[in-house]
């Protein structure tokens, strides 16, 4: 994979992660972005993202061990677990206050960033097949 490749892709990562936790605070009361610590909420885009992508594969390799029942919830469980650890952190930028928040907010999160991962490749594709086919 080339390096152009890793770059996009990490970029629209980072982008479906933070539409995720946009809609989340959105849609529930109890999800809240703190915009006054913009550059919080920015560290928890990159470390949420960074999170997923280590705890997806760890998380399914456990459950796939010692509960393969559990697979098909896998993304959710580590959204849940990559939003408390994002949360923790002392810099700020994102709170869950309630139970809907956390149960509800890990769902939206992962199906926006999994439906951003999958649809934004596609456009920004679809663009530049359109600006070829121009030339």
């Amino acid at each position: 994979m080339g390096v152009i490749t890793l770059l996009f892709r990490t970029l629209i990562y980072l982008v479906s992660a933070g539409l995720g936790l946009i809609v989340a605070d959105a849609v529930l009361p109890g999800f809240q972005i703190q915009w006054d610590k913009w550059w919080g909420f920015v560290i928890c885009i990159v470390i949420f993202a960074i999170l997923q992508n280590i705890l997806s594969p760890w998380i399914a390799k456990l459950a796939d061990r010692y509960a393969p029942v559990l697979l098909g919830g896998i993304g959710i469980f580590s959204t849940l677990v990559a939003l408390i650890v994002v949360v923790l952190l002392p810099v700020g930028g994102l709170r869950i206050t309630d139970l809907t928040g956390w149960l509800l907010g890990s769902v939206i999160v992962w199906l926006i960033s999994a439906l951003g991962s999958v649809l934004l490749p596609l456009i920004f594709l679809k663009r530049r097949v359109q600006e070829r086919r121009e030339r």
